[in-house]
């Protein structure tokens, strides 16, 4: 059961509107964090491109490689102001980052608040403040600036299943240069639109939108344009947006850099199309016979749950970890309504998620 005075700290995180456009509230909610996990640790701050990040460890100086690392993020989607002002029905509260994941980051402040000084290893909470507009500057950032674990738990929502494998993710830029001429006369140019057009075509031909739920790479194609301002024009130039997802089995992106992707984006979408591709962030994976997977398996059972291993078509934080060759997994409280209007938490899976963190911190050998 949860206590009064925990709801009440929950309602003091949901209240800080801490939306990346909000960079004040951003810091006030890692700081309010940082408060409660309370007085002893270690703080180590991290800023990069104006993102903040903090790192909490017992100790005056960070271990080497920490043996579990507890990762949070506290950055929300943008939303109304009166999502900012939670609202309890029953066993459900709702406001914007009840679900994700502002309640799991409350209790793993807590969790680690209480076993950090007492654990054989090192034991590390990272909270993060940019997960939902990529996550290059926090985690991404530790990651660069030498923060390693053996293994991380991110609390992103799963009802206390684990999320071992998640996509990576491409946003692809196509761009055409044709030959301006009256509507009337299309003979007379070079209809860049339709060499845009042609390249989308190949690409969905290569990777199709699936009719249902499939395991594979999908193209999500988000805007096509020309800067035309009348019907009667030829355009004369062209652009495509394209959100690419991959899965860590797929060879055509996985492990390859900028360069080769966009090589092979540019074979496949023919001539006259230039492929824009800035980042290629690699998709997550942690083996499921892992050990520490293992351990917080058997974690999520003692509380009556399944652990089941899930997969996610979206991006998350444990790509860094992958991509920096560690083990994470996604493991969180449950809910529903992620970035919606109704987005809402489910106070009953609060106290197993506590203690299954618990068992596995315990159980975790050194």
């Amino acid at each position: 059961m949860l206590d009064k005075a925990w709801l009440t700290a929950a309602d003091e995180l949901l209240r800080i509107p801490s939306t990346a456009d909000r960079p004040g509230e951003l810091a006030r909610a890692l700081d309010w964090m940082v408060d409660r996990a309370g007085p002893g640790f270690t703080v180590e701050r991290f800023e990069s491109r104006g993102k903040p990040s903090v790192l909490l460890y017992r100790g005056d100086v960070r271990p080497g490689r920490f043996r579990i690392i507890l990762n949070g993020h506290l950055d929300v989607v943008p939303a109304p102001d009166a999502l900012f002002t939670p609202r309890r029905e029953g066993d459900l509260l709702y406001a914007r980052g009840a679900q994700d994941m502002k309640l799991s980051a409350l209790v793993m402040a807590d969790v680690f608040r209480e076993l950090a000084p007492q654990l054989p290893y090192p034991l590390g909470l990272q909270l993060v403040a940019d997960e939902e507009v990529g996550g290059r500057d926090g985690t991404g950032h530790q990651i660069e600036a030498g923060v390693s674990a053996d293994f991380a738990v991110i609390g992103e929502m799963s009802r206390l299943d684990i999320t071992v494998e998640s996509k990576g993710l491409i946003d692809v830029t196509l761009t055409a240069e044709g030959r301006a001429a009256h509507g009337a006369y299309p003979w007379l140019g070079d209809n860049a639109l339709l060499t845009v057009v042609g390249a989308v075509r190949a690409l969905l031909e290569r990777y199709p939108v699936p009719r249902e739920e499939a395991w594979r790479t999908t193209i999500n194609v988000a805007k096509i344009d020309t800067p035309n301002v009348a019907f009667n024009q030829v355009p004369a130039a062209a652009s495509a947006w394209l959100n690419l997802r991959f899965p860590p089995t797929d060879p055509d992106f996985t492990g390859r850099s900028v360069a080769e992707v966009t090589t092979h984006l540019s074979e496949i979408a023919g001539p006259g199309v230039a492929v824009g591709v800035a980042h290629v962030d690699a998709p997550h994976l942690a083996e499921r016979d892992h050990p520490d997977v293992a351990v917080l398996r058997r974690a999520a059972r003692a509380q009556g749950y399944g652990g089941e291993y899930l997969r996610r078509h979206g991006a998350g934080d444990g790509r860094f970890y992958f991509q920096a060759g560690m083990a994470a997994v996604a493991f969180g409280i449950g809910g529903e309504g992620q970035h919606g209007p109704d987005e809402h938490a489910d106070l009953t899976t609060v106290p197993p998620y506590r203690a299954a963190l618990r068992e596995f911190l315990l159980g975790v050998t050194g």
